[in-house]
């Protein structure tokens, strides 16, 4: 197995640095907001952070690949940086604490190193193939994290993103009828609900309309943490937009539940 451990420790590095910055603007009156051609937000603060983590990657890892939300992908090799400088930037731009910087490693197109960080709640979560998937909470303690052991349907805790995005898929009447045979339903929204999940406080999480960035820097975490993430129809691609996320025990049937 390839040693990670210097990657990992890279990815914290980067978090620690987009932290400072994020956090630095959050909540800043003179924030500047604009629209992207997709009618999606984007503030200073996203482009700053993506761009100190850009120029740092050109340092440490110059031969390395990298695919940006904000400023598309540069170059091509067996191994690609992945970042979402701010996940949750309508959040962020509302003064909402919930996002995160997303930094992820894929070697051979899979993620498997990812680094989520989350300074306006005090968490950080990363893990990396062949290390365990952990969690820094609020006081600095750090602690190993794992899913759920929950196996029915029916006791299970299920997480979703917009309505509006459901609807536009022409999947409404099945996050309704997943919602009917579950135990609880909540929308934590964008990478929170993939933390809890690898924590163990919720048992499945399902959204569409999503970009490889916003996901790819999650599949370590929940992978390592003992669950599974694919499509909601199938493995895992570059242009997967629509995702399932489960402690591993729910997912054939989550899977049945949104075919």
């Amino acid at each position: 197995m390839i040693d990670l451990a210097d990657d990992l420790k890279l990815a914290l590095a980067l978090a620690d640095a987009a932290d400072q910055i994020s956090l630095a603007r959050f909540r800043a009156l003179d924030l500047l907001i604009e629209e992207k051609p997709d009618a999606s937000p984007v503030t200073d603060a996203d482009r700053a952070v993506e761009q100190a983590l850009t120029n740092m990657l050109a340092d440490a890892r110059p031969n390395d690949a990298l695919i940006g939300e904000e400023f598309g992908s540069h170059g091509a090799a067996q191994r690609t940086w992945i970042i979402d400088p701010i996940d949750g930037t309508a959040n962020y731009m509302r003064g909402v604490p919930v996002w995160a910087t997303l930094i992820a490693l894929a070697i051979d197109g899979k993620p498997l190193v990812g680094v989520v960080s989350a300074p306006a709640l005090g968490r950080r979560w990363w893990a990396a193939a062949g290390h365990p998937a952990q969690t820094k909470d609020i006081d600095g303690s750090v602690r190993d994290i794992q899913v759920s052991k929950i196996s029915d349907v029916a006791n299970a805790s299920l997480s979703y993103n917009n309505l509006k995005l459901w609807d536009a898929a022409g999947k409404a009447l099945k996050l309704l009828a997943a919602a009917r045979a579950v135990w609880r339903t909540r929308a934590y929204g964008d990478f929170w609900s993939y933390m809890l999940l690898a924590e163990g406080t919720l048992d499945a999480v399902a959204e569409h309309d999503l970009k490889i960035y916003d996901i790819a820097a999650l599949v370590p975490i929940v992978e390592a943490a003992g669950g599974t993430l694919t499509a909601i129809d199938g493995p895992l691609s570059p242009d997967t937009s629509s995702t399932l996320a489960t402690n591993g025990l729910l997912h054939e049937k989550f899977s049945a539940l949104f075919a």
